[in-house]
């Protein structure tokens, strides 16, 4: 794990509100917070073509990065798999979006891409559909994740693979 904190340039920027103004500084408050970015990458063997939790590996990542308020952003360093938020709760979900995402990108469709194996081009176009990076919100120290939510690496291939996640937090620390 890395710490590298985010300064602001020489002199500062002014915050903006929502409205589009100048947000306006407090007396004896500083309109800067104290932020920093931590980062950290989950690697794994034998990823099979399944959905894999991987929410208490970002939790834990959370904790060991004393994160109280910012955001939590996940990449996967592969373009044959892919990252999700989902449903926890009924395991049938994950079953139901693997069976959607393979009629939407079904195997041995006549595809010109098919050097390394039936399954390779239409894993491509799942991660396409489903997506390499999330970004989770981090309030008080803990993921703002739904009470049903999960977050899943969705391993697109038959074979299982080496895959890697990497864990980027940006925000104020405890």
């Amino acid at each position: 794990m890395s710490t590298a904190p985010s300064l602001s340039p020489a002199g500062g920027t002014s915050a903006i509100r929502r409205d589009g103004r100048p947000a306006r500084a407090c007396p004896g408050r500083s309109a800067v917070t104290k932020t920093g970015e931590f980062s950290n990458a989950i690697s794994g063997e034998n990823y099979s073509a399944t959905h894999t939790d991987l929410t208490s590996e970002a939790a834990k990542f959370i904790a060991e990065a004393n994160a109280r308020d910012g955001a939590l952003t996940l990449f996967i360093r592969h373009t044959s798999a892919s990252l999700t938020i989902q449903e926890n709760a009924d395991p049938s979900v994950l079953v139901d979006l693997g069976t959607a995402l393979s009629r939407l990108a079904p195997e041995n469709a006549g595809r010109t891409h098919d050097t390394e194996g039936p399954d390779d081009m239409p894993a491509h176009v799942k991660t396409m559909l489903t997506g390499a990076s999330l970004q989770v919100p981090v309030l008080n120290g803990k993921l703002a994740l739904g009470t049903w939510q999960a977050i899943y690496l969705i391993e697109h291939r038959s074979r299982p693979h080496r895959r890697e996640v990497v864990l980027q937090f940006v925000g104020s620390n405890q």
